[in-house]
């Protein structure tokens, strides 16, 4: 995606690339510099709009960006009159930080790709959602590092998505909308929180799940993409290295500032059974807690329903059917209290 990056300050344009390249392409101008005629991407504004002769400078910028649908203004400190300045002047969007403007990239991405499919077009909250999880995927595969809040993001957006319009809506929408690891980390994040929701967890309880289950799989970013994205089944060779993905997020996370435990342990262990025969650590049902077990029912349940490149998705049903045939690796009891997360409709 194209970005246009207009600022009064010479100094921000390396700065501004070296965040955004090579995922975006950053074509850098100066304020005052003359007018240009574009006509895709996305216009990026750093100016000082405390300086009545920039913001006189901009205008004209701005009548030459009219087919440009997305401006996006920063305003470093989010003093109010800069951003009443800012949405005067036209921004769609105003952002405050270098995290803030990666995240609103991803996010018009991928609104940007939903708007050229087939299928309806996602909620706010799918989209939201999807374009945190681009971005955390995104960095990591860049060696960069991630914050606490992004995940965050992502989970309020689909505890929001749930709360609204149920889990049933949210399966089907994002089965709709998404494929590929982005739509296995929002179906088994709607289904864990949706599980949740039913047992009547805390609203905090419902978040440390919901985070658990947000970052479970935090550790692919870093598996090859013609592994993680092959059109097909994986050799036992490659299902050796895909194992490995519990360790690899886990080390991502653990000096992570905020990050808690149980989180933790969600991402390193949501491959164990009660039986011993997971991994990576092949624990048996004493030392496997308790959202470790939600998280792995909600995991294998949204594998089983998510449509991949080799076989079509499985009905929520005959998904339930498979959990109910793990007992003795699943905890029964939780599997029963499951039932009407899996066929609520």
């Amino acid at each position: 995606m194209l970005v246009h990056f207009v600022t009064d300050e010479p100094g921000k344009i390396p700065a501004i690339r070296a965040m955004l390249e090579p995922r975006y392409h950053v074509a850098p101008r100066l304020l005052g510099a003359g007018e240009t005629q574009i006509s895709d991407g996305v216009l990026m504004v750093d100016v000082d709009l405390r300086d009545a002769a920039r913001v006189e400078q901009i205008k004209p910028v701005l009548r030459g960006l009219r087919s440009i649908t997305e401006k996006l203004f920063v305003v470093q400190s989010h003093i109010q009159h800069m951003v009443a300045q800012a949405y005067a002047l036209g921004a769609t969007s105003v952002v405050r930080s270098s995290r803030e403007v990666v995240f609103k990239l991803a996010e018009i991405e991928v609104a940007a790709k939903a708007a050229k499919t087939d299928f309806a077009v996602a909620s706010p909250d799918i989209a939201g959602g999807a374009a945190a999880f681009k971005s955390m995927f995104t960095a990591i595969r860049n060696g960069k590092s991630i914050t606490l809040s992004e995940a965050e993001n992502a989970t309020t957006h689909i505890v929001n998505g749930i709360t609204q319009n149920g889990l049933g809506a949210w399966l089907d929408d994002v089965r709709r909308y998404h494929e590929g690891t982005f739509q296995h980390c929002l179906l088994v994040t709607g289904v864990a929180v949706g599980f949740a929701l039913d047992l009547k967890f805390t609203y905090p309880d419902v978040m440390r799940l919901g985070m658990a289950a947000t970052l479970h799989d935090i550790g692919k970013a870093r598996i090859p993409l013609s592994i993680l994205d092959k059109p097909g089944r994986l050799e036992p060779v490659e299902e050796e290295i895909m194992k490995r993905h519990p360790v690899i997020g886990y080390e991502l996370l653990r000096d992570l500032a905020g990050i808690s435990p149980e989180v933790l342990d969600g991402v390193r262990h949501h491959h164990e059974y009660l039986d011993g025969s997971g991994y990576p650590d092949a624990l048996t049902a004493g030392k496997i807690s308790d959202l470790v077990r939600l998280l792995t029912i909600s995991d294998i349940f949204a594998a089983l329903i998510e449509r991949r490149s080799y076989r079509s998705p499985m009905s929520r049903e005959n998904a339930y059917k498979v959990l109910c045939g793990m007992d003795g690796k699943l905890e029964g009891s939780l599997i029963k209290a499951f039932r009407k997360v899996a066929l609520a409709a």
